[in-house]
């Protein structure tokens, strides 16, 4: 089916052929990606965009000798069908199978792990430094960075380090204008402003092709047209160029999609020594014309479609589902601006992910895209808080690690009313262990003074929101939520305020109890209610809404009854330092005497794999047959 392609297991294979051969292989790895993504959604329209840059760099370079990072790594699906993955892609991102992202473990190609952005000029820094202190001078280090990564602040202290270091090393820029959404801040406008200066590309173009053609002569150095030279550099360069600025060489802009020139630059730029910046222009979605019009909503694609019109195959069924919880933030955090003027919204880069882009839609100067950025977002954020206003600021679970200082020093410390929304908290299923959102729980709840508190529904998401904007609350707060859908159909209920560290008792019990933070309540609930039913036992069940404060009330209940036997916690993030262990501290420190047995369940001490998350739950043991097994009779 794919004459070339078919023939390439690795970097070797891809060598044997001529360069007028490469667009033919360009357009087969294509709509390869494109056939194996039409039935195992994964990442899309970023690897598309860079199917020509990833030939041509394998083409050129000698992977895994030289160093290849890929930049948050969803663009490296053509790096791995080129580097021996190919007859095994069909099992990306399932339980067992390819990781969706660059991993160290899964091949000697994958040079550093990513999942997150801005990344890989550090990385690669640290191995062109550690390359030249080994003495070694045939090894090559490209870092490869785009879909917005080079907003994240660590890029450019990363190219503030770079350009004193001096290494051998090459960065690609793969300027598409986008990362999930549209790019947003001054930076990507400056990169059009390169790309699309007629100026600055004519006189640049001009100024080098005449002083190549001049023979410096005489007094070297002195010479008249070396001072011309180095007096057209500064002025081209160092006063309209940010990169040659920082004494870094800068290419550019080319064209990302001809293979054939890619090459050719390729190769003049394996033979120059010193930091180097390629420049290349692409498109997000390149080849795929429903990617192309529609970037943001192919960024990922959620389920099968047509190879051929682009049509998705999964469609909803005409059966009521309940709403995904970042859609019921989104429209509840629209519903209270409305009535609040304080409330502001604030994203790095996240706006459709979180949907805080119907707010954004309705009320542009009230929210605030700030790139990929989470440290930037989150002291933003304490700046609006200490002016009087009250920031929603949304960061994805894991995401929320990069900023992790700031939330310590720049909010809590001051005891600032910023309200902190946790979308993909817990388990997220194919993206695997960079994405997961376990950590977030015992990450916070060390920090004085912060209000952690997990929805068991759609209605009690409203109802945190609705809280957390009230006047008389105070610092920080944390609402952690998970990716996907709820348990409620009727959802859109009148919100009201609820009481902060208190929990509820949703069934009744005399001899055990379970205690859960999270939608997991609910399933596990249902396991409690059939349970009593189906065996006679009688255990409770309480969602507990808040892993801080805890409802001392009920656990003082629970621990002070000599009918209590045993407690069961349940959660989806680490169980280090989270919440079962905190209700175990409590009862060793509260109740030492109390014989009350407790088993925790949720995240246990390993890095999780990708792949349904049923099937995750599985393997770290959360399934509700753990309820029966440990109240059996």
């Amino acid at each position: 089916m794919y004459s070339l392609l078919d023939k390439i297991d690795s970097p070797a294979d891809l060598k044997k052929l001529s360069i007028d051969e490469l667009p033919q292989l360009c357009t087969e790895l294509r709509d390869f990606i494109i056939e194996q993504l039409s039935h195992n959604p994964g990442h899309f329209a970023a690897s598309l965009g860079v199917v020509e840059l990833t030939v041509a760099i394998h083409y050129v370079f000698n992977c895994p000798h030289d160093k290849l990072i890929w930049d948050v790594g969803h663009q490296a699906y053509g790096h791995k069908i080129l580097t021996g993955r190919r007859k095994v892609f069909d099992t990306n991102r399932k339980h067992g199978g390819l990781s969706g992202f660059p991993n160290i473990s899964e091949s000697e190609y994958d040079a550093f792990g990513t999942g997150h952005s801005s990344t890989s000029i550090s990385a690669a820094l640290g191995m062109a430094i550690a390359s030249q202190l080994k003495g070694e001078k045939d090894r090559d280090i490209i870092a490869v960075i785009g879909d917005g990564s080079m907003t994240g602040g660590m890029a450019f202290e990363a190219l503030n380090n770079m350009a004193t270091a001096n290494p051998d090393m090459l960065v690609i820029l793969n300027d598409n204008n986008m990362a999930i959404d549209n790019a947003t801040g001054g930076l990507s406008h400056y990169l059009v402003d390169i790309s699309t200066s007629r100026t600055y590309n004519t006189f640049r173009n001009k100024a080098t092709g005449l002083l190549q053609r001049k023979k410096i002569s005489g007094d070297g150095r002195d010479s008249l047209w070396t001072k011309l030279g180095n007096s057209i550099k500064n002025l081209i360069n160092h006063q309209t160029n940010m990169f040659e600025g920082l004494n870094i060489r800068y290419f550019g802009p080319v064209d990302g999609h001809d293979v054939r020139y890619l090459v050719h630059v390729l190769e003049s730029l394996k033979k120059i020594q010193g930091p180097k910046l390629l420049h290349a222009i692409t498109i997000k979605g390149k080849g795929f014309k429903a990617a192309e019009e529609n970037q943001t909503a192919w960024h990922a694609v959620g389920g099968r479609f047509d190879v051929h019109t682009g049509e998705l195959l999964d469609k909803p069924q005409n059966t009521p589902m309940p709403p995904k919880f970042q859609d019921v933030f989104g429209l509840t955090i629209l519903e209270l601006a409305k009535k609040n003027p304080k409330i502001l919204g604030i994203t790095p880069a996240m706006a459709t992910g979180c949907s805080l882009n119907y707010m954004m839609k309705e009320m542009p100067d009230r929210c605030f895209d700030v790139g990929i950025a989470e440290q930037h977002a989150v002291t933003f954020s304490a700046g609006l808080a200490i002016s009087g206003f009250i920031p929603f600021c949304n960061i994805y679970s894991s995401f929320a690690q990069r900023a992790y200082d700031q939330i310590v020093h720049d909010v809590a410390l001051q005891k600032l009313h910023v309200v902190f929304c946790f979308d993909r908290a817990g388990l997220v299923g194919a993206d695997g262990p960079t994405h997961h959102g376990v950590f977030d729980i015992a990450m916070l709840m060390p920090i004085p003074g912060i209000t952690i508190c997990s929805p068991y529904n759609e209605e009690e998401l409203r109802n945190m929101l609705y809280t957390a904007q009230l006047d008389d609350v105070q610092g920080p707060w944390a609402i952690r939520y998970p990716r996907g859908r709820g348990s409620m159909i009727e959802w859109k209920t009148e919100m009201q305020k609820i009481e902060v560290g208190k929990g509820r008792c949703i069934t009744e019990g005399k001899n055990g109890a379970v205690l859960t933070f999270g939608p997991l309540g609910v399933r596990f609930g249902e396991a409690v209610k059939e349970m009593n039913s189906t065996k006679g036992t009688s255990v409770a069940h309480y969602d507990m809404r808040f892993a801080k404060p805890l409802d001392t009330d009920i656990l003082d209940r629970i621990f002070s009854d000599e009918n209590m036997t045993k407690v069961l916690t349940i959660e989806d993030g680490a169980l280090a330092g989270g919440f079962g262990e905190a209700i175990l501290t409590y009862k060793n420190n509260r109740w030492p005497n109390s014989k009350v047995e407790i088993k925790t369940v949720g995240i246990p001490d390993k890095f999780i794999t990708h792949g349904n998350v049923d099937e995750l739950f599985a393997e770290c043991g959360i399934t509700t047959n753990v309820v029966s097994e440990y109240f059996a009779i």
